[in-house]
């Protein structure tokens, strides 16, 4: 590599150092991040595993659960804004802490579900105990890392979710199967315990760990932590700073249509795919989890290696529109052709490579064009406003049913690959007019 210099401020670094720098930022914060993320989808879609019993225990219908499934994603997006408001005063390091332990109580409550009321109670203090954990994620890391830096860095993070559901569905379905009547609980019962204990125990870590800005860690130098903050601050004074400028910008609502689009493809596919698979004749709910694993391994590494190639040349409007275009071709053949179920689940694993695949391209852009209070406000205003797709993807193929409502889903990811070509920019410059 060659040895091109970086003017940071009054500093001078290679660009082999500038590497082996972000290196290490990276190093140190993905790994809790990304167990974060992991515990969170856990939380978040292990319901669409519990439905399989607890439809029987207390008669949860198909439209109760979309319903039930849609109200965590209704208290997300009315308290997301003013959580990531909190964390930018608080700090991240207390706030994400708080955000894992209430919402990992919460999970664990889910056991007294004993009928309709009780199930959309909790779930609605679910999203309200979780909101704002992913826009103070992304706040944070861009406090810490340059635009230019932050696909490669996402795409570690965001590989969480499929990381989530790969392993985590065949334990949650070996958890029905097997601990069910263990200790008098429900299998469901267990789901949830299990489950909901690893984000108390990690929100505990991250108390102990994380801080707040490269000035308050020891294993950065003096000298890198300035060239860490200049490097930010050089990037702020580029973007958005003010709330009403960032409510002004139109880009932001291209944004938050882009995001509800392939999102809910997403969250129906995560939701509705052990339903999918359970309605096609596989009996054991550990199978179920086996099979709903496999779309989302091949997705996680997909998702890397796009974000990765997409660094590397510095293009990020193609591999984002390519890889959400594969996405609504392949769930539309999945559904045109699901009696043919090696075919169909091909296919399924292409749709879900493809929405995943874009996710690290779509979370660079808020980044382009806001900081400072602008940029905590504009992610979750962002992300709560995508949270209507939990909601849609839970309600879509619930009301519609599975086969219309997939047809839906990819009419969805037709319409983000548009939005996301126009949104995008071909070069790195991002006007924010």
């Amino acid at each position: 590599m060659t040895e091109e210099c970086m003017p940071i401020g009054a500093e001078v670094l290679s660009r082999d150092e500038e590497d082996s720098l972000y290196r290490k930022v990276v190093f140190r914060i993905v790994p809790l991040f990304f167990l974060g993320f992991i515990v969170s989808y856990l939380d978040r879609v292990n319901i669409g595993f519990a439905k399989l019993q607890m439809s029987a225990d207390f008669g949860l219908s198909n439209a109760s659960f979309a319903f039930g499934a849609s109200v965590f994603f209704w208290a997300y997006m009315l308290f997301e804004i003013p959580s990531n408001l909190i964390l930018q005063k608080v700090g991240a390091r207390l706030w994400i802490a708080r955000i894992m332990i209430t919402w990992g109580i919460v999970s664990m409550l889910m056991i007294f579900s004993k009928d309709e009321k009780v199930f959309y109670t909790l779930r609605f203090l679910l999203g309200v105990c979780e909101a704002g954990f992913v826009p103070g994620v992304m706040y944070y890391t861009n406090s810490w890392l340059p635009t230019k830096r932050q696909s490669g860095m996402y795409s570690l993070f965001l590989m969480a979710l499929p990381v989530a559901v790969t392993f985590g569905a065949p334990i949650s379905g070996g958890i029905l199967d097997f601990m069910q009547g263990v200790g008098g609980l429900k299998g469901w019962h267990w789901l949830f315990i299990l489950e909901g204990l690893p984000s108390i125990i990690l929100g505990l870590v991250i108390i102990a760990l994380l801080r707040n800005k490269p000035a308050d860690v020891k294993w950065l130098t003096e000298r890198e932590k300035r060239i860490i903050e200049g490097n930010v601050k050089i990037e702020a004074a580029h973007k958005l700073t003010g709330i009403g400028q960032m409510l002004k910008c139109g880009k932001i609502y291209l944004l938050i249509i882009t995001m509800i689009m392939f999102n809910t493809g997403f969250y129906g596919l995560t939701f509705w795919m052990p339903t999918l698979f359970k309605m096609s004749g596989i009996a054991s709910d550990f199978q179920v989890g086996l099979l709903t694993a496999i779309p989302f391994g091949v997705a996680a590494i997909s998702m890397r290696c796009n974000a990765l190639h997409s660094e590397k040349t510095g293009e990020r409007r193609l591999h984002g529109t390519i890889a959400v275009l594969l996405a609504a071709i392949g769930l539309f053949l999945a559904t045109c052709f699901s009696q043919y179920f090696v075919f169909s689940l091909v296919m399924l694993t292409i749709a879900t490579s493809g929405i995943l695949s874009l996710m690290p391209m779509y979370w660079t852009l808020p980044g382009r064009l806001l900081a400072g209070p602008a940029c905590a406000a504009g992610l979750a205003l962002i992300n709560s406003c995508g949270s209507l797709s939990g909601i849609l993807g839970a309600l879509i193929i619930g009301q519609a049913g599975m086969q219309i409502g997939l047809y839906i889903l990819a009419s969805f990811l037709l319409v983000c690959a548009v939005l996301f070509y126009l949104v995008c920019p071909a070069k790195d410059a991002f006007d924010v007019s």
